[in-house]
């Protein structure tokens, strides 16, 4: 049954929404994915950050992409394409869909993606997965920032600690003096 052209242009509006909040996508290629399936496929994205997972059509996920200037992996948008949107958490959405995909390996397989501009394959997912998260990222930060505090207040309190050890070594042998005399 043919698309009529208010309800294509119904999806490039909805693509471009949906790309106007991310921050880079992933292309999987699924089979047969039944409800529950996709269903466990957004719930693990929906905890993972956020993310979304949209099934598209090409031609006009296409146009969408080149409306709002992204580049286009023409070579990945072949075939039933699900689109998975990182918005805002790429790498923890990207673990993400590389655990669905390793559960689900026979009717999802990811194609690859585009973040920052460039498109990746299946196998720099990878990498794109083993970045760090941005809660990862704050707690390193975090410990960064936290770490000489927690090193200088050990410094004082050591010091202190020695200061009042003399002053106290001080007056005792004061008062052993003075009994003395």
């Amino acid at each position: 049954m043919a698309i009529t052209r208010e309800r294509k242009e119904e999806l490039v509006a909805t693509y471009t929404q949906l790309l106007s909040k991310t921050d880079g996508f992933i292309l999987a290629e699924y089979r047969k994915m039944n409800t529950d399936k996709v269903n466990d496929l957004r719930k693990r994205l929906g905890d993972a950050a956020g993310g979304t997972y949209s099934v598209t059509k090409n031609t006009l996920f296409r146009i969408a992409l080149e409306q709002n200037g992204w580049p286009v992996p023409r070579e990945l948008l072949e075939g039933q394409t699900g689109v998975v949107f990182g918005n805002g958490n790429l790498p923890a959405v990207a673990k993400a869909v590389q655990a669905f995909a390793k559960d689900n390996g026979d009717f999802f397989v990811v194609k690859g993606g585009v973040i920052s501009g460039s498109v990746f394959n299946a196998k720099e997912l990878e990498a794109v997965a083993n970045l760090p998260t941005l809660d990862e990222i704050h707690a390193q930060l975090a410990g960064l920032i936290v770490q000489p505090a927690s090193l200088l207040a050990g410094l004082l309190s050591s010091a202190t600690g020695q200061v009042v050890n003399v002053l106290q070594a001080y007056l005792q042998e004061k008062e052993q003096g003075d009994a003395a005399a």
